[in-house]
């Protein structure tokens, strides 16, 4: 990758995090955190995508990296359901 892909992937994450401040302050009720959340997985795919290679990577490298959020889902739903398993 060139410069010219990077500038234009580290542009495109500046114009997200301005996205989620200007989120921030509209008051939109409930989807505040939705809206903020589907942002921030827009910014991680860049990242995942781009930054770390992975788009161009080969088929291991990217069964590894789905692999890594498969851990993460189950690390936080066991987090969950131990919370929501609680007596407040």
């Amino acid at each position: 990758m060139n410069v010219k892909h990077y500038a234009l992937t580290g542009a495109s994450l500046l114009a997200l995090l301005g996205l989620t401040v200007g989120v921030a302050y509209v008051d939109l009720g409930w989807l505040n955190t939705p809206l903020a959340m589907m942002i921030s997985a827009v910014k991680a795919a860049i990242i995942i995508l781009f930054f770390m290679h992975v788009r161009g990577a080969s088929g291991l490298v990217k069964l590894l990296a789905v692999t890594g959020f498969f851990w993460l889902a189950m690390m936080f739903a066991l987090a969950f359901s131990d919370f929501a398993a609680r007596g407040w």
